[in-house]
């Protein structure tokens, strides 16, 4: 794949990137997309009726064993020829921060250090009381495990619809997003707010902004450069024009 002589030369200059990735990031290593994952006795189920903090109230056991489910679906994947690009980018780059909207955990394993997780992570629990995090757990026991600590009900560390991003992770992101020389947008719509506004952030401050993406998005005509097709495909014979 030829890359513009440009964007070679912006990457081996940069010393400081910052990469935003989605749920697209992730699909090529067989994980469906948030809402494409109900299947079986969860079908009947959309998911935005349990990530909620209504349903764990109304329903705690219900929504635990849907993320057990999830939890244990997700242990079977790893991670594509995608992420381990974005790891060896961090290798060569001075300052790299890696924002991901995705709960997989998958970047971290990939190798990347500096994430951010904007939206949680499923592989974690916390309680929902004390916050207190909880190394292990049972997600088969008859009832919803409860904190060591406080004896609350421990939950998936994930963002819930209608809960706010988490502050410290979020505004890390905007300041790398304002900060950085060159910021991808990866597998993501360019819709979902607030991670959205990143790429603006990053475009009004300067940065030579690009997008690899399966197809268009609204962010598209806005960006310096837009590759559309498979990330895990596009992301390594970038990386190996640039570092070889």
């Amino acid at each position: 794949m030829e890359f513009p002589v440009e964007l070679i030369s912006y990457l081996t200059k940069a010393t400081r990137v910052a990469v935003l990735t989605g749920a697209g990031a992730s699909q090529e290593s067989g994980l469906r997309t948030f809402r494409d994952a109900q299947s079986g006795l969860w079908a009947q189920y959309k998911p935005q009726d349990l990530a909620s903090p209504e349903a764990f109230a109304r329903d705690p056991k219900l929504v635990w064993d849907w993320y057990a489910w999830r939890r244990e679906a997700i242990k079977g994947v790893r991670p594509n020829a995608g992420h381990y690009a974005l790891a060896e980018m961090e290798k060569r780059i001075e300052t790299f921060t890696l924002i991901t909207q995705n709960v997989d955990g998958l970047h971290r394993m990939a190798g990347n250090s500096n994430v951010l997780e904007l939206h949680g992570n499923i592989l974690k629990v916390r309680c929902s009381e004390c916050g207190t995090f909880t190394e292990v757990w049972g997600d088969d026991s008859e009832s919803v495990p409860r904190c060591e600590r406080c004896d609350g009900m421990l939950r998936p560390d994930v963002v819930w619809f209608g809960e706010s991003l988490p502050r410290e992770e979020l505004e890390s992101a905007v300041n790398a997003a304002r900060t950085c020389q060159v910021f991808f947008s990866i597998g993501t719509s360019g819709v979902v707010q607030p991670a959205a506004a990143l790429a603006h952030a990053a475009r009004n401050k300067g940065s030579v902004v690009v997008e690899v993406n399966a197809e268009p998005t609204p962010l598209t005509p806005k960006v310096d450069f837009a590759f559309h097709g498979k990330s895990g495909e596009i992301l390594p014979e970038l990386v190996k024009a640039v570092w070889g």
